[in-house]
């Protein structure tokens, strides 16, 4: 039987790779404070279950993260309504319009990326915006590499059926007219063949 994890381990872990987990935990979530919650459960996890963790607690904490991260799409639909009280207070606040549309667009991303099967969201987080290898998401979801580049390539289509048609290569966006619409979301992500 493995000792219980002293302080140090546990410590000496999120010294080098905490700012990882945070970003992949925020990738999933949508926003820092729900990120910090999904993250803090997963750790919950990691220490309750220390004993049975083989050698490698940053692989069990990634997997854990990524399936309470699933589970928690599955149950909730709340992010609607936190997009109406953000653009309030946006507005409320005074933001410039660049940074409203910046964040306009990381917020239709996400909206996006929630409209993903759990697996295929899951794919596309950790290779394109972790920068993972299709080797270290297969070993973090626990499935074959093959699944992966499938569930990447079926979640890079949807998400492009999803964002709609991109602009014309060569033509600068026309200018919108006061009141229009935001401008679209391009899904061009690294290591991506389109």
């Amino acid at each position: 039987m493995e000792p219980d994890p002293d302080d140090q381990s546990v410590e000496r872990l999120l010294d080098e790779r905490g700012q990882h987990l945070m970003r992949a935990a925020m990738a999933l979530t949508g926003s820092r404070a729900d990120a910090e919650d999904l993250l803090q459960a997963a750790l919950e996890r990691l220490l309750q279950n220390w004993r049975r963790v083989d050698a490698d607690p940053e692989g069990y904490l990634r997997r854990t993260l990524y399936n309470l991260a699933a589970d928690g799409w599955r149950r909730r639909g709340r992010w609607r309504d936190r997009l109406a009280q953000f653009r309030a207070q946006a507005r409320a606040a005074g933001a410039g319009s660049e940074d409203v549309d910046v964040v306009d667009l990381r917020d239709q991303l996400v909206r996006l990326l929630h409209q993903l099967p759990p697996r295929q969201r899951a794919v596309v987080v950790l290779r394109y915006w972790e920068q993972r290898t299709e080797a270290e998401t297969a070993a973090l979801l626990g499935c074959s590499e093959g699944t992966v580049k499938s569930a990447a390539a079926r979640g890079l289509r949807r998400l492009r059926e999803l964002a709609g048609p991109p602009e014309p290569a060569g033509r600068p966006p026309a200018a919108a007219p006061r009141g229009a619409t935001k401008p679209e979301l391009r899904i061009t992500l690294a290591g991506d063949k389109t």
